[in-house]
């Protein structure tokens, strides 16, 4: 899904660190700085890249992604890397052994904001590609983040696992709700518009006799109101509406006009 806008680029808040530990190419290491990008993580870290810092390839694997890139640091251990956090959370899919707490990367993105809100130095550590996390690194963290995908298939590269744990932060300190309407840069119609759609509307459905009988009207109006009331048309579309409104009665009234021509004409003729 491509979708960039240079307009809407902005200062992003603090974000946890991104520790890649001996990441292994270039080309994961700029894939993984585009899908931090994208979740508005900036803070990338490099323990020991296994083909050194700076990267070519990375750069050309980020898609512009370049900032993160140029405020990339690098260490030789991962000690060195979390030193100046408080909380650190490691990535992994597999059982450890390790006596430690398990979360989701929902409940993972929760706690990292309530704990960046109070100020805390927050850091996710993510292994190398074919590997993943030593237990040793593991055992410096402060929690496990495992996704629960298929048991039978869990295996992410590494800029997906970024990704999918950074999308969760993302989507927490942003209240996005889980379904909306895009109105197309319009408004949605408020209740006035609807109204005055739906009288002119009913009025033609009288005059065509289309709430017969009299006594089901009530509830044929209702059902019809409802059908338009569950679209929830934006201002442009009641616009559409009364305009087939108007083309349906022009259209009603030409033949009406040719009828009753036709009809004198006949009367004529005899």
């Amino acid at each position: 899904m491509a979708g960039t806008n240079s307009r809407e680029i902005q200062d992003l808040p603090p974000g946890p660190a991104v520790i890649l530990v001996a990441p292994q190419l270039g080309e994961n290491i700029g894939m993984t700085a585009r899908a931090m990008l994208n979740c508005g993580l900036t803070d990338l870290r490099l323990v020991a890249p296994k083909q050194g810092w700076p990267n070519p390839k990375a750069t050309a694997a980020a898609s512009g992604a370049d900032r993160v890139l140029e405020a990339a640091r690098v260490f030789e251990t991962t000690r060195d890397a979390i030193a100046d956090l408080e909380r650190v959370y490691a990535t992994t899919a597999r059982p450890r052994g390790l006596v430690k707490e398990v979360m989701t990367p929902r409940a993972t993105a929760a706690t990292l904001r309530a704990e960046m809100d109070a100020g805390l130095g927050c850091g996710l550590l993510f292994g190398p590609e074919r590997t993943g996390l030593e237990n040793d690194d593991i055992a410096l963290a402060d929690a496990i983040v495992t996704a629960p995908l298929n048991p039978g298939y869990s295996s992410l590269n590494l800029a997906q696992c970024v990704l999918l744990v950074g999308y969760e932060w993302w989507i927490a300190g942003k209240g996005t709700p889980d379904r909306q309407l895009d109105y197309g840069g319009g408004r949605p119609a408020d209740k006035t518009t609807l109204f005055g759609f739906l009288d002119r509307l009913d009025e033609l459905l009288d005059r065509l006799g289309f709430y017969y009988p009299p006594e089901k009207r009530p509830g044929m109006r209702r059902n019809v109101h409802a059908l338009f009331q569950r679209a929830r048309p934006s201002e442009q579309e009641v616009r559409t509406l009364h305009g087939i409104l108007s083309a349906l009665l022009g259209a009603k009234l030409k033949r009406g006009t040719e009828a009753l021509a036709e009809k004198q004409r006949a009367d004529e003729e005899a």
